[in-house]
C-alpha cells in the first residue's frame, strides 16, 4: 500500500468532520415545515448550557425523553449546570448523582404505596443512569460501565412492571446465544396485530426505544425492541461486537416474531434509528418478510465518507479506492493512530466517537475500528430492498452534514421510496429528530401507518 504517508497529511484537520453514527426514497416527502433540501445547521437549543457540541447534543437527547415522561427539563438543566464542560468524569458524576436521587425517590414512593409516582421516578432514573454511562467507554474494563448500565436497566424494568402496557422480557435465539428484547402488546388479548420492530444504532440501548414503542402501541401495533451485536447488553455483558452483515441478525429476529401467534406475519415493519439507518436497510435487503422500512436517518457507505473527506482535503490521491484505504488501515498504521489520538485530546466529539467505536467493535486502536467500520456499506445492496422505504434526515444533523448519506441511500433505492427532511424551524433538524419527538412521531408514523394499512 503506497498511499499511507500521503493519507496522514490532513488527518488532523479532517478528523473532526468525519461523520459519526448516522446519515439517511419517488420525490421528497415533507413533514410540517420540512425543508425541500438539507440546509445549513441552526443553533442547538441545548447550547444554552454547553458550547461543546457533543455535550450539547447529549443534553438535548436526554431532555428529549421528557416527551414520554422519562426525564424532566428542570432536573436535566440543574444537572447540566453542575457539569464541567468537556469533562467526561464530571458528566458521569453529576448524572449518576441525579439518577441515584430519583431511584431513591421511586423506592420511597413505592414503599409508601404510591405506585404511579414510583413508576415515574424509576423511568427518569433509568434515563439519567443511561446518560451517566454514555462517555465511560474509553476504558472498556471500567467496572462502572456494566454497573451503571445495570442500574439503568433495573430502574427501567421496575418502571414497566408498574406500568399498564402489557409486555414481555424476551430472549431471541441467535447463533449460539440469545439477543435481549422487549415485546409490547396493545392489550393482553393475544389477537394477531401488525408488528413494529424498532432497533437502535451505534451507541444506544433498547430501553431508550420505549417512547417509540409506546407511540406504536397507541397506533395499534404490537412492538418488539431488541439489541444486537455491539449494542446494549450484547456488547457489555456478552462481549459480542458489531458486525456489518446485519442480515444475519435481522433474520432470527423476524423468525422469532413471525412465530408468535400475536403477530400478523404479513405486516412486519422495521425501524432503524441512528446507525440503525444502515443496519435496518441491510437486514431488509435480505429479508422479504419486512413489509415497510424506516431508515432514521439513512446511512449508505461509511468508507465513502472517510475517503471523500481525505481526498477533498488533499490528504489522499484522487485514484485511491475504498479498498486501498481499508487495506492501509488494517495494517494499524501508527501515523493514523497518533493523529487520531492527538485530535481526541482536543475535541470531545472525536474522542467520544473513537472511544465508543473501539468499545463496540472490540477494536484495539482507532485504525482497527475504522477498518472494521468501513465494512458498513450498502453499495450493491440497497437496490435489493423491495419493501416501501422511508429515509429520514435532519437539516441540522451534525452527524450527516448536508444529508450526504441520506441522499445517497435514497438515490440507490429501487423500491417505493420517500425522503423526509426535517427542518430546524421548530427544533426538529437534529440527529434523528431527538428533542422533537412530537414532530418526528407525527410525520414518521403517519407515513408508516399509510403503508401498513393502519390509517384511521
Amino acid at each position: 500500500m503506497k498511499h499511507g504517508r500521503a493519507l496522514t497529511i490532513t488527518i488532523t484537520l479532517l478528523i473532526t468532520v468525519l461523520f459519526a453514527v448516522s446519515a439517511g426514497c419517488t420525490g421528497p416527502v415533507q413533514q410540517p415545515s420540512a425543508s425541500p433540501a438539507v440546509t445549513a445547521p441552526a443553533a442547538d437549543g441545548s447550547s444554552l448550557v454547553f458550547t461543546d457540541q457533543e455535550f450539547a447534543f447529549e443534553l438535548r437527547r436526554t431532555i428529549g425523553a421528557s416527551y414520554a415522561g422519562e426525564a424532566d427539563i428542570g432536573e436535566c438543566l440543574a444537572t447540566a449546570s453542575r457539569i464541567q464542560e468537556g469533562d467526561f468524569e464530571s458528566w458521569y458524576t453529576e448524572w449518576n448523582r441525579t439518577a441515584d436521587a430519583f431511584r431513591a425517590a421511586g423506592d420511597g414512593s413505592l414503599a409508601a404505596g404510591h405506585r404511579v409516582s414510583a413508576m415515574e421516578a424509576y423511568y427518569r432514573a433509568a434515563t439519567y443512569y443511561r446518560t451517566a454511562e454514555f462517555f465511560l467507554h474509553g476504558n472498556p474494563a471500567d467496572p462502572r460501565i456494566v454497573e451503571t448500565w445495570s442500574k439503568s436497566r433495573d430502574a427501567f424494568r421496575d418502571a414497566i412492571a408498574l406500568d399498564v402496557v402489557p409486555y414481555e422480557i424476551v430472549a431471541i435465539p441467535y447463533e449460539n446465544t440469545t439477543l435481549p428484547g422487549y415485546f409490547y402488546t396493545v392489550d393482553d388479548s393475544g389477537i394477531s396485530r401488525p408488528l413494529l420492530i424498532v432497533q437502535t444504532g451505534f451507541d444506544g440501548c433498547q430501553e431508550e426505544l420505549h417512547p417509540y414503542a409506546m407511540e406504536g402501541i397507541r397506533r395499534g401495533y404490537n412492538v418488539l425492541t431488541f439489541e444486537g451485536p455491539g449494542q446494549g447488553e450484547v456488547i457489555r455483558v456478552q462481549h459480542i461486537p458489531f458486525r456489518a452483515d446485519w442480515e444475519n441478525v435481522i433474520a432470527p429476529v423476524v423468525d422469532y416474531a413471525a412465530g408468535r401467534p400475536d403477530v400478523d406475519e404479513d405486516r412486519i415493519a422495521l425501524w432503524g434509528i441512528s446507525l440503525g439507518g444502515y443496519l435496518a436497510p441491510r437486514g431488509a435487503a435480505y429479508e422479504p418478510r419486512i413489509t415497510a422500512l424506516v431508515a432514521d436517518g439513512g446511512t449508505y457507505d461509511v468508507g465513502q465518507n472517510l475517503l471523500q473527506n481525505l481526498q477533498e482535503g488533499g490528504g489522499a490521491p484522487a485514484n485511491l479506492t475504498e479498498d486501498d484505504l481499508q487495506e492501509w488501515l488494517q495494517t494499524d498504521p501508527a501515523e493514523f493512530n497518533d493523529a487520531i489520538l492527538g485530535a481526541m485530546a482536543h475535541d470531545t466529539g472525536t474522542r467520544w466517537l473513537n472511544e465508543n467505536g473501539m468499545f463496540v467493535f472490540s477494536a484495539a486502536s482507532p485504525a482497527e475500528f475504522w477498518a472494521k467500520w468501513m465494512e458498513f456499506s450498502l453499495a450493491g445492496i440497497a437496490e435489493e430492498i423491495r419493501c416501501p422505504t422511508l429515509v429520514c434526515a435532519g437539516a441540522a444533523d451534525h452527524f450527516d452534514p448536508d444529508g450526504v448519506q441520506a441522499q445517497a441511500l435514497y438515490d440507490h433505492l429501487t423500491c417505493e421510496r420517500d425522503l423526509m427532511v426535517f427542518s430546524d424551524d421548530y427544533g426538529a433538524g437534529s440527529h434523528c429528530q431527538l428533542g422533537a419527538f412530537a414532530q418526528s412521531f407525527a410525520a414518521k408514523f403517519d407515513w408508516l401507518d399509510d403503508r401498513m394499512g393502519m390509517s384511521g
